[in-house]
């Protein structure tokens, strides 16, 4: 009877042993992964050598994805290439005789400052129909506040005609100067006597002018001198067929 007992205690513990062996291979089969968080971040952040693709699995890639119409924007755009054959058809035409008409003429102003208008204008009078080394000349020994401003508005106008529009820097000229009204600036107040006040407001105003290729000055002074000449009538031996120059108003005696 004990034998027995015995036997049946053995195979019941045997039993509960062989159980809990299969539930803790169990609970290590189920929480044991494969997983590593150290090797998925050396795989996705890590540095790798990425293999050159040929020009042909590129053309290739680039054919199917046109086909499936998932082009790149940058695929859209127009190639370098594109631009070059567009250049040399642009340079053939000009060597045919299509040329781009030339600008004539070069615009440029100063920005708002504050001053007058009527005193600014005094100064564009100075400088219209003048060349521009002349001008320059005229702002640079003037006693006016905005001669300095003006001048240096002269010297970049006349750098930019000559290096954007290709103009002869000798030979320009300031063909137009012109005054133009400002915003005017906040109010102040200006205290006076006797418990009074007035309001003072500044104005503001800017100089515009435009260049163009003229005579300069030697050419004016030849052409002026041979003006002078041709009205001067020598008494010469023939009579000359020519209308009297000067004629004087009433008799000469």
């Amino acid at each position: 009877m004990q034998t027995c007992l015995r036997t049946g205690a053995l195979a019941r513990s045997a039993i509960l042993n062989s159980q809990a062996g299969s539930s803790r291979f169990q609970i290590s089969r189920t929480y044991a992964s494969g997983f590593n968080p150290l090797g998925w971040v050396r795989d996705k952040v890590g540095v790798q050598v990425k293999e050159k693709q040929t020009k042909e699995e590129i053309e290739a890639a680039k054919k199917q994805a046109a086909e499936q119409g998932t082009r790149s924007v940058f695929d859209v755009q127009p190639t370098a290439l594109a631009k070059a054959a567009k250049e040399d058809v642009v340079q053939e035409g000009v060597k045919k005789g299509v040329k781009k008409a030339q600008p004539k003429e070069h615009k440029y102003s100063t920005a708002n400052f504050k001053m007058s208008h009527r005193k600014l204008n005094m100064l564009a009078r100075q400088i219209s129909g003048k060349p521009i080394d002349w001008a320059i000349l005229q702002m640079q020994f003037s006693e006016k506040r905005a001669s300095t401003r003006i001048m240096n508005m002269l010297a970049t106008a006349k750098d930019h005609a000559s290096r954007y529009k290709h103009l002869e820097r000798s030979k320009l000229v300031v063909s137009e100067a012109w005054v133009t009204k400002g915003p005017r600036g906040p109010r102040k107040i200006e205290p006076r006597g006797r418990n009074h006040y007035g309001v003072r407001q500044h104005p503001n105003s800017k100089i515009s002018v435009v260049l163009r290729e003229g005579k300069t000055m030697e050419e004016k002074k030849a052409e002026q001198r041979q003006k002078i000449l041709k009205r001067i009538v020598s008494a010469g031996v023939t009579r000359e067929d020519v209308p009297l120059r000067n004629p004087a108003p009433t008799w000469c005696w």
